[in-house]
């Protein structure tokens, strides 16, 4: 077939409904959405059934699309909340303990930069806005030129240069909030390299087979899939369709401040039914909730979860003050100097603005009385070092996949990493559970297989807990030929102060 657009060749599988034409458009694409799909379930098996169901979802609204859509974003997109569907599953709840078995199957690469953004990468990439997706889509996923992307796009070369750029800094930001500190070349070369897959040989014929059967011969599980990713995709729809209206509630004390627009009982409850359940089952409500900002002191002190939309919005029971504020200056927690009247608090934030950071930002400003800016100063750090190169060099990978995941079972927490670099130890445990800045200081570059499993402390909480957990964690580290040596040095730090 001569060689067309997706534009044409869209228009005329429309025309036609031709069997050849709907087969180069999924020749064209399949890699890309059985990537998404695979970062997400980390199981081959279920990529594909994920992959079926979003060209079966193509077949069906293709007459819906616009007649300029940018069908590598679109699919991308649909690729991405089908997985995030399926993940929300009946299918995905049962198999959750088997699947965290299974981890051996992946063929992921070893790139350090790669294992530590990977699973991330969908996630910051539903932060962008549409038009920076699609410019990210078309430049790394599919391997245009900056021309090509700013035909696409509707814009000049230059100007397709700087999207890219600018989204690419957003993926940097949001990878640095997450723990994950790289430049935005090795980001954009990294994602670039690695995040298409080959998808399987015969499973382009099979999804072209499906989908040109309008799902009538796919299985159960991916006709359900199939209906819950259309829903995530209308409330994806109607959230931009909103009316702009905006409210910011902002409790002082037991007051709560009402600003620009009332609130009705209905959306109050809609509200307070979303901090009930921080969780995977209130992404479709938060998704399609007006905008909005609610910060006020919580009515849940014996919870402390929340979710992050994939298009940025958020609710998060009980946080810190330190966490408002470090989600407010992209900046680490532990790495804030507040002031020492400063009350830690615990609040409940909802967000749902249509730039969440710069609301947030705002917020804390004005309403909290607060400002931060990054200082160089002298601070207590751990340092990370080798103290039994041979226990060390015992773990290192043995070609095993990158996998980092932990489980809890009653009084036992074991966190179990395969592939990774040691750098992810320091982010998410010593830095966690000290609540220090944590440096990787044992010059190792390769990566490792290691697990960490303790005891939790019986009758203990708050600094208490956290007091009796560290001299066990750092026994752990011991007995993996690690050390944390107790320092002090200059570092940038984010130092909070009273507004004037």
């Amino acid at each position: 077939m001569q060689e067309l657009d997706d534009i044409s060749l869209l228009k005329q599988y429309a025309e036609q409904e031709s069997e050849e034409v709907f087969a180069a458009l999924v020749s064209r694409h399949i890699n890309k959405v059985y990537s998404v799909a695979r970062r997400h379930t980390h199981n081959p098996a279920q990529a594909e059934e994920i992959t079926q169901a979003v060209f079966v979802i193509l077949a069906k609204r293709i007459n819906r699309l616009g007649k300029r859509v940018i069908l590598s974003g679109w699919l991308y997109q649909t690729a991405r909340l089908a997985s995030l569907t399926f993940l929300k599953s009946e299918i995905r709840r049962a198999r959750r303990e088997q699947e965290a078995r299974m981890q051996s199957i992946l063929n992921e690469p070893a790139d350090e930069t790669w294992a530590q953004i990977a699973p991330l990468l969908d996630s910051a990439m539903g932060s962008l806005n549409e038009t920076d997706r699609q410019a990210v889509v078309l430049r790394f996923f599919d391997g245009k030129s900056m021309r090509e992307v700013g035909v696409a796009l509707g814009a000049s070369e230059d100007t397709a240069k700087k999207r890219v750029s600018r989204a690419v800094d957003k993926l940097r930001v949001f990878f640095a909030r997450h723990g994950v500190h790289s430049t935005t070349a090795i980001i954009a070369q990294s994602i670039s390299a690695n995040s298409v897959q080959v998808a399987p040989a015969a499973l382009a014929k099979s999804v072209t087979a499906i989908a040109l059967a309008k799902g009538a011969t796919a299985s159960s599980s991916t006709l359900t899939l199939f209906k819950g990713a259309l829903k995530v995709m209308a409330w994806t729809k109607a959230k931009t369709a909103i009316v702009t209206g905006v409210a910011i509630l902002l409790a002082a004390g037991t007051t709560t401040m009402i600003v620009k627009q009332k609130v009705s009982s209905e959306q109050r409850a809609t509200y307070e039914s979303i901090f009930k359940h921080p969780d995977s089952d209130s992404m479709g409500p938060l998704q399609a909730c007006p905008p909005v900002l609610i910060i006020r002191p919580t009515q849940y002190p014996n919870t402390s979860s929340g979710i992050w939309t994939p298009g940025g919005r958020v609710v998060y029971v009980n946080a810190d003050l330190t966490d408002l504020i470090a989600w407010a200056y992209n900046f680490d927690p532990v790495r804030e100097i507040v002031p020492g009247d400063m009350s830690p608090g615990g609040y409940d934030y909802l967000n749902t603005m249509p730039k969440p950071t710069d609301a947030l930002h705002t917020a804390i400003t004005k309403q909290l009385g607060l400002t931060a800016q990054p200082e160089t100063r002298s601070t207590d750090v751990l340092l990370l070092k080798v103290w039994d190169p041979d226990k060390l060099n015992a773990l290192r990978t043995r070609g095993k996949p990158f996998a980092c995941y932990g489980t809890g079972h009653g009084e036992t927490q074991f966190r179990y990493f395969t592939n990774a670099p040691l750098s992810l130890l320091t982010q998410q445990i010593v830095e966690g559970y000290f609540r220090k800045p944590c440096i990787d200081d044992t010059g190792e570059k390769g990566n490792y297989d290691f697990s960490i499993q303790w005891d939790e402390p019986k009758g203990l909480a708050g600094q208490s807990r956290w007091d009796a957990l560290q001299p066990v964690i750092e026994q752990r580290l011991n007995s993996l030929g690690l050390e944390l040596v107790h320092t002090n040095m200059p570092m940038q730090m984010l130092v909070v102060n009273k507004a004037e």
